[in-house]
């Protein structure tokens, strides 16, 4: 007879061998589960103007709602964005979208996004678990919803999406179009790789569309109330990809924290929460680097010379699937990749490969979490410490009085001696990177006597009138940035007075004063004043159009006419894009694109008295950005003008061949104004509207706010939600 011992053992080996039999639970099971879980845990309290106040037990529960919320009120962009972040844009869309994708396996995203969930902590894991499963649990409970291509979200792909965000910059690492090339044909040449105009295309999209940001934040004994004031301002793409959206997170661990996420991300990227807020621009510091590589070992044709040894490439294929007229088709593609990184074109005959900087180590969701969690500047600046942020500088202010800024975060220290604007030899070993500079060695301010810092895509060395950070004690490539215009008129607006109410800090954010008329306009009038000796009718003509911008204040308003003729003539002149124009040509030059401005006024209006905000619209046919603008739909003026021209209230509305107005397409995106009192107050805006479904009543509800240039409440108190609830449900409960 056996032991009863000896049974245990067998019942115990015949449960493990079954349990072998039996695969692990997929993520599409375990996340069912935890979608189903999280939900009852969560509510969401939707406002008067649909703005979602997430409320949950836990951390991981208020990220399951956003994600859950943002899905509800815009899953077809969110989508949208995910698949061409994930490199899967050429099996929805076909040809033209397959240079993106192959540039996404190239640098293997995915495998370092699903190798960098993997080593990740449980705390990491769980954050990112609930990521997917918010927008998972809004698929299972809307059957209706019809995916593109992602039926289901993994943990993985917010980390993929975000280097994904990181690969732009290598059009900034010195190449040429027509030198860069992303894979090879499986069993093809080299010769027939697929180029990357695309990449190119995008910064230049980026540069004409004018984008940018303004943020500025207040010193206590500048405030009428005594406490730090803070402005958040973005300028992006009103359309399409990166869209703003605003939320509120709050759980029982802490989380409690406004502002806005990019759509299909998980965090707040900038905000607030109940003791300090922080806000981005984006910078030019060095991140992205070429290295030309010297392959000259006809024996060893995958070797290139380092230093006085050899390294070999590693080459790889992979697949991409493509729509065609005939379906899906799979094709493979050859890739390589050396000890920089990917190879990625070439240039007289020599091999370039990039480096990018945080790449494979990341790292950002952690870091934008623990800056949303920050109850203090020294929580804030442990969290910068991170270095994983790549593009952004940063501006802070907080309850106890402090107001501080950082130009760039993660910054690859590298030798002096090198043009690192252009591709270097990568077969020298000092141009290896020095790992990163500590945020103690990168430009910064902190509580400066002027009372105020600022940064508008600009130069750290003029944050302030008189106290900045020595231009000398840093090198070039860390901080390459001009005094834009942007960054003119903000330290003129933030000097204009000793103290500022907040009413008067709220107006402040809107201001539409043009720095740009100042300076240009007496140009204008020089020129014009030459033309009178050379052709009197010529200046005759142009007399009325002289005389009202010679009396104008030089502040954009929707019934200004000088407006219109002063920023139609500057962007014809100027750009964007951007066009350097040799100082003696200005006068004559201004004279002629003012000519050729009433011009073109006077054949689409019948006369060039036009008033401002009968040419300057806002207009949301859709979210996508591809259905067209059309004049007979209703459209709203607004004041506010191209950054170029040096404005606060940033509004970019291009000339267009198919419509007589004009119609904003990026700017302001998402616009936030803090007072850090005993209770923090805020308040904010976005362009359109909450959501992107037109038959939604939050889809064009803020624009009216936004184009007289005011602000709505950002509440954050359970009172002040209360009192402005439309809505409050657990994430799947049907409506009530």
């Amino acid at each position: 007879m056996k032991s009863k011992k000896h049974i245990s053992i067998a019942i115990l080996s015949a449960l493990l061998a079954v349990a072998l039999l039996v695969p692990a639970p997929s993520f599409a099971q375990a996340g069912d589960e935890l979608g189903r879980k999280l939900s009852k845990q969560v509510r969401i309290h939707r406002d008067t103007y649909g703005v979602p106040h997430v409320f949950a037990k836990t951390d991981a529960g208020a990220i399951f709602g956003l994600m859950y919320a943002q899905a509800e009120d815009n899953f077809p962009q969110l989508e949208e964005d995910a698949i061409r972040s994930l490199g899967r844009a050429a099996e929805v869309y076909g040809e033209s979208r397959l240079a993106g994708d192959l540039r996404f396996r190239l640098f293997e995203a995915e495998k370092q996004a699903k190798a960098e969930y993997a080593q990740a902590d449980a705390r990491t894991k769980s954050l990112l678990d609930a990521y997917a499963a918010g927008v998972n649990w809004y698929l299972t409970t809307h059957a209706e919803v019809k995916p593109k291509l992602l039926t289901r979200f993994e943990p993985w792909f917010i980390l993929a999406i975000e280097r994904s965000g990181r690969m732009g910059g290598v059009a900034r690492a010195g190449l040429r179009p027509n030198e860069m090339r992303i894979g090879t044909p499986a069993g093809e040449p080299a010769a027939q790789a697929i180029g990357a105009d695309d990449l190119f295309a995008a910064v230049a999209a980026a540069e004409a569309a004018d984008e940018g940001s303004n943020m500025w934040a207040l010193r206590p004994e500048r405030s009428a109330s005594g406490h730090a004031l803070l402005f958040i301002n973005p300028h992006v793409g009103f359309f399409g990809g990166g869209q703003r959206y605003e939320a509120h997170l709050k759980s029982n661990e802490g989380l409690n924290v406004s502002g806005f996420a990019i759509l299909g991300t998980a965090y707040i990227r900038s905000g607030f929460n109940e003791h300090l807020g922080w806000s981005h621009t984006n910078n030019y510091a060095d991140t992205v680097d070429a290295y030309l590589l010297s392959f000259d070992d006809p024996a060893r044709p995958r070797a290139y010379r380092y230093g006085n040894e050899y390294r070999e490439v590693v080459e790889w294929s992979d697949e991409v699937r493509v729509k065609t007229d005939a379906g899906i088709e799979t094709r493979r593609f050859t890739f390589r990749k050396s000890h920089y990184g990917p190879i990625i074109g070439e240039r007289e005959g020599k091999a370039v490969a990039v480096r990018i900087a945080k790449f494979e180590e990341n790292g950002q969701f952690m870091q934008r979490y623990a800056m949303n969690k920050a109850r203090n500047l020294a929580e804030f600046q442990a969290a910068l410490s991170r270095r994983t942020l790549t593009g952004s500088n940063t501006i802070y202010a907080d309850r106890a009085g402090n107001i501080y800024y950082l130009h760039g975060n993660a910054v690859p220290r590298r030798s002096s001696q090198f043009d690192w604007t252009q591709p270097v030899d990568g077969s020298n070993p000092e141009t290896e990177w020095q790992s990163y500079h500590e945020i103690s060695e990168l430009p910064y301010g902190l509580n400066p006597p002027d009372g105020y810092l600022q940064n508008c895509n600009s130069t750290p060395f003029l944050m302030t009138k008189s106290h900045n950070p020595p231009r000398e004690r840093h090198p070039e490539y860390m901080a390459p940035e001009e005094d834009t215009p942007r960054a003119q008129i903000s330290r003129r607006l933030l000097e204009s007075k000793p103290r500022f109410t907040f009413e008067e800090w709220t107006r402040l954010a809107k201001d539409t004063t043009v720095f740009k008329a100042g300076t240009d306009i007496p140009l204008l009038v020089r020129g014009w004043e030459a033309a009178q000796g050379d052709n009197g009718a010529r200046a005759e003509r142009l007399r009325p159009m002289i005389d009202e911008l010679r009396e104008w204040d030089g502040r954009a308003t929707t019934d200004s006419i000088p407006m219109t003729l002063f920023a139609l003539s500057f962007r014809r002149l100027f750009g964007p894009p951007a066009r350097e124009i040799p100082e003696a040509e200005l006068p004559q030059r201004w004279v002629e694109a003012l000519e050729q401005t009433a011009k073109t006024l006077e054949e689409r209006f019948g006369t060039w008295r036009i008033a401002w905000g009968e040419v300057n619209r806002t207009q949301r046919p859709d979210s996508s950005g591809e259905a067209p603008f059309d004049d007979a739909r209703p459209s709203l003026p607004v004041p506010g003008a191209q950054g170029q021209v040096g404005i606060a209230f940033v509004f970019n509305a291009p000339p267009r061949q198919d419509t007589k107005r004009n119609y904003g397409i990026s700017g302001n995106s998402y616009v936030a104004v803090v007072e850090f009192g005993k209770e923090v107050r805020g308040h904010s805006i976005v362009t359109f509207g909450q959501s992107g479904d037109p038959a939604s009543p939050h889809f064009f509800d803020q624009a009216p706010i936004y184009a007289r240039g005011e602000f709505k409440p950002a509440w954050r108190s359970e009172r002040d939600i209360k009192r402005n609830l439309t809505r409050s449900y657990c994430p799947g409960e049907k409506p009530r």
